[in-house]
């Protein structure tokens, strides 16, 4: 209500300008002495109110601008800003740093310490020979850098890396995780880390492509430049791809202290790309192989989205979900997407269960939180699989990637 008589009375001061204003401009264009008769004063005429008063000057242009300096001062203490007249600057309201803004009174609130990369490493789930080559390659970094920086003579070391294995094993996270720790240890300035594939760096005429490559070459100095599917670049006859990594193997050689490229994907076309090129062979010497998780780790995988995002699944529906997971593996042995197949699940699971819960007329926590049978997209009787496959988890069937928790 405060708020709407200062608007007020701002509107009344801007309305009282413009008659002043007309009042000065109709003394200009008519000064006859029918003009001066009608009660209108001219600009630059004196009244008097009594004889005792002081002779006051009417000027209608000034008293407008006096109203609008007033109104614009109006304005700018509600909105909580500093305002600086027009004679004494540009007469338009000025934002400071100590405005009468709440929001900007009150103090900025710490933020979150960031968690240590090798403690995320070690809240993956599973990924044991990762976490141990991982780590085993941080101190020798650690340590080579160490004898360098005290005058010893230190082991020449390659910071770039080779991530083989199927999709959705963890490899992006795992190289986001790396980019970090090789930050916290010193041997990168920045630590972020660029995602590319071949549509990323190749263009589609002569000369693009190394200008298109250079880009996110640049976006990832100081840190990781991290290519999915980089058999992708090698392909046969293909001079795109070439000037591609010809322009990649420049910058890994002009910038060595502080640019790390990580090349990822299958297994055998990796190897076959590598191998293809003198040039990435002598660069690229450490291996790290991602291998399936198990149904064990999947269903872990499982769990931890629902904790993450407050669903709760009773334990026959879990073992259900185990089943679809199992179900889902076995069908697609040659092409299955490992966490991320598992993440697809659960969406899929939890779209069902809000068209559900969408037709309950008011539904409490407990309704929107729980899964029930019947939000599992299967026909559940038709996934009946062997007691002893649903038991340890299937380890010999194996899978990948995810973010946060669950690697990509």
């Amino acid at each position: 209500m405060e708020k709407r008589d200062k608007e007020l009375e701002a509107l009344e001061k801007i309305t009282s300008m413009q008659k002043n204003l007309l009042g000065g401009l109709y003394g200009d264009f008519f000064t006859s002495a029918e003009a001066a008769g009608s009660g209108i004063p001219k600009e630059g005429s004196q009244i008097k109110v009594k004889a005792s008063d002081t002779p006051l000057t009417v000027n209608p242009m000034e008293d407008a601008n006096a109203a609008l300096e007033e109104a614009r001062a109006l304005f700018a203490k509600d909105a909580g800003i500093k305002y600086t007249p027009s004679n004494g600057g540009s007469g338009m309201p000025v934002q400071t740093a100590t405005g009468g803004d709440k929001k900007q009174e009150e103090p900025e609130q710490p933020k979150e310490p960031e968690e240590d990369p090798m403690e995320t490493l070690d809240k993956l789930i599973g990924l044991s020979t990762i976490k141990a080559d991982v780590k085993e390659l941080t101190a020798f970094v650690k340590v080579q850098k160490a004898r360098k920086e005290q005058g010893l003579k230190s082991v020449p070391v390659s910071l770039h890396l080779v991530f083989t294995g199927n999709p959705g094993t963890g490899k992006t996270t795992v190289a986001r995780i790396i980019a970090q720790i090789y930050k916290q240890i010193g041997v990168l300035s920045k630590g972020q880390l660029i995602e590319v594939d071949r549509s990323g760096l190749v263009a589609g005429y002569v000369g693009q492509t190394a200008l298109k490559t250079q880009e996110q070459i640049a976006k990832a100095k100081g840190g990781v430049l991290f290519i999915d599917e980089a058999y992708a670049l090698a392909q046969k006859d293909d001079a795109f791809g070439q000037e591609a990594i010809d322009t990649i193997l420049k910058a890994m050689e002009d910038n060595r202290d502080d640019f790390v490229v990580i090349v990822a994907g299958y297994t055998e076309p990796m190897r076959k790309f590598i191998e293809s090129n003198p040039g990435l062979k002598s660069r690229f010497n450490k291996y790290i192989e991602f291998p399936d998780y198990s149904i064990d780790e999947l269903e872990e995988i499982f769990k931890m989205n629902c904790n993450k995002y407050d669903y709760k699944v009773d334990e026959d529906v879990m073992r259900q979900v185990r089943a679809l997971i199992t179900s889902r593996k076995l069908e697609n042995i040659d092409n299955f997407a490992n966490a991320r197949e598992v993440r697809n699940l659960f969406e899929e699971i939890i779209t069902n269960q809000a068209r559900r819960i969408s037709g309950i007329e008011n539904p409490t926590s407990e309704d929107m939180m729980t899964i029930l049978m019947e939000d599992l997209k299967e026909d559940v009787d038709e996934v009946k699989l062997p007691a002893e496959d649903l038991k340890e988890g299937v380890d010999e069937v194996k899978t990948p990637d995810d973010e946060s928790q669950t690697p990509e």
